[in-house]
């Protein structure tokens, strides 16, 4: 991660809280900023309270560094709640919106702004990636897990090594929708994250409507997609399956249990229609195995074996 990708969008004041050290600057996950409270860092998943308190004048600085003084301009994205910068780093507004025909039209007045700093870890997949082939080919397979665990990471490192290729399979085309810019990070259109020499992304698109168009324009053998979970999302699942195309995707559960009392995945699941569950745990540390499992239940891996 580019310290001076964080350090240009922040105001004047917060930019000293950001560490010198290399080894922090990689563990930095999160910087919070909220009108009149403390800003925060989080660090791996632990929280760090600074003594500095975030003022009108800070938030209406970061807004100005982030949308290039032109907010008019980042309309769109600002009405799903986020804008991505340049390094695929993730901007997350909130306050009051402008909702107009009963549907968010555009955001004012925002009072709480979450940085959420893009990591890659290339190789992060070295350890599962043989236990979601069969006979060579990829199996249909998804990451299970709660927010904060590294999920989309992993993701990234998984359409990278396919895209690729390696020692143990051979490069295939993928497709990714990325609906919330999170998994290229894409900025002006370009990916700012390398995901494989063979993969196309389509960025600020619907899943269910990307999965379509990716199926009819590019010939994906993967399609990539992230947090998954609505009906249309689950359907177009199900249409890519049956069109030959293997799946990778996520969604956010505490465990299998959870994941199978999700009405709209239960028939999917019943079905057999992913053959690998990856579930994704904090316990010790970022991005734990908690397990690795078949579609029939069974453990393939966990880290603590």
């Amino acid at each position: 991660m580019k310290k001076e990708q964080i350090i240009k969008i922040l105001p004047h004041n917060v930019r000293k809280y950001v560490p010198e050290e290399a080894d922090r600057l990689d563990d930095l996950q999160e910087i919070r900023l909220r009108t009149g409270q403390q800003l925060i860092l989080n660090y791996r998943g632990k929280e760090y309270r600074t003594a500095y308190q975030v003022t009108g004048k800070d938030m209406r600085e970061v807004l100005e560094y982030v949308s290039r003084y032109s907010l008019y301009a980042y309309e769109q994205e600002m009405r799903q709640g986020y804008i991505t910068v340049e390094g695929g780093h993730r901007v997350g507004l909130a306050g009051q919106v402008v909702v107009e025909q009963g549907k968010v039209k555009n955001m004012k007045y925002v009072s709480s702004v979450n940085i959420r700093v893009s990591h890659e870890i290339p190789g992060c997949a070295d350890r599962v990636l043989l236990h979601l082939l069969k006979q060579g080919e990829f199996c249909h397979t998804l990451l299970v897990s709660p927010p904060g665990c590294g999920k989309t990471t992993l993701l990234r490192d998984l359409i990278r090594q396919f895209s690729d290729g390696n020692a143990y399979v051979k490069g295939k085309t993928v497709g990714v929708v990325d609906e919330r810019s999170e998994i290229g990070g894409c900025f002006l259109g370009v990916s700012q994250n390398h995901l494989g020499c063979r993969t196309d992304i389509l960025d600020s698109c619907p899943k269910a409507e990307g999965m379509m168009m990716m199926i009819r324009s590019m010939a994906p053998q993967i399609i990539a997609v992230d947090e998954i979970g609505t009906v249309e999302d689950i359907h177009a699942v199900e249409y890519a399956m049956r069109c030959g195309c293997k799946i990778l995707a996520t969604i956010h559960a505490e465990t299998l249990e959870e994941l199978r009392r999700k009405p709209l995945l239960n028939e999917l699941i019943m079905q057999d229609g992913f053959q690998r569950y990856i579930l994704l745990g904090n316990r010790k540390r970022t991005g734990q195995i908690e397990g690795i499992y078949d579609n029939r239940g069974t453990l393939l891996y966990r880290d603590d074996l």
